[in-house]
């Protein structure tokens, strides 16, 4: 028996057909809308300094930060940061950070890793000198809580060497622990 072309495409029809019968429309997904909007953290930092004469450093600090999705903010950051000086003979020095950052949430929406940028102005002791901030971060947040890890570089901030001579860039690792809430 010779198939013919009229054949051919009666066949492709009926297939075609009996597949048309099990094709259904997919069922679209609901895309919830994420509300843009500002958040306020007020937190409290502390660390270890990682050049002499400092040691410890203890502070507190504000952060707005605009959501602009639910992965991406930007912030602005200020406060008052102490760095403690290691022996008696030295005295502390005390800032006031001025910091804009960019965070990304990059797992689960709640880890996140954030840089920042900005001037720290001292104002204790007779030093009045300013100084560029860099901090790259690392952290974790909740609805209301928020648990970072950073390091945070002064580049114009006084510092002892290890031969004892002057040198400029101070540098810390700090925990910030903060609350927030949307405003």
């Amino acid at each position: 028996m010779k198939i013919t072309e009229k054949m051919k495409i009666a066949f492709a029809c009926t297939i075609v057909m009996m597949f048309a019968n099990n094709v259904q429309a997919q069922e679209t997904t609901k895309v919830e809308h994420y509300d843009q909007g500002f958040r306020l953290g007020v937190g409290v930092n502390g660390g270890y300094s990682v050049n002499d004469p400092y040691k410890l450093t203890l502070g507190a600090d504000a952060r707005l930060q605009y959501d602009l999705s639910k992965r991406y903010s930007v912030t602005v950051t200020t406060g008052f940061n102490n760095l403690f000086v290691s022996k008696a003979d030295g005295s502390d020095l005390g800032f006031i950070p001025a910091k804009a950052g960019f965070k990304a949430f990059i797992w689960d929406d709640q880890f996140y890793v954030m840089g920042e940028a900005g001037a720290a102005f001292a104002v204790t002791n007779g030093y009045n000198e300013t100084s560029l901030i860099v901090a790259p971060s690392i952290g974790y947040a909740t609805k209301y809580i928020d648990i970072s890890l950073r390091y945070e570089h002064y580049s114009d901030f006084p510092r002892v060497n290890n031969n004892g001579t002057l040198g400029e860039g101070v540098g810390q690792v700090g925990v910030r622990v903060a609350y927030g809430f949307k405003l």
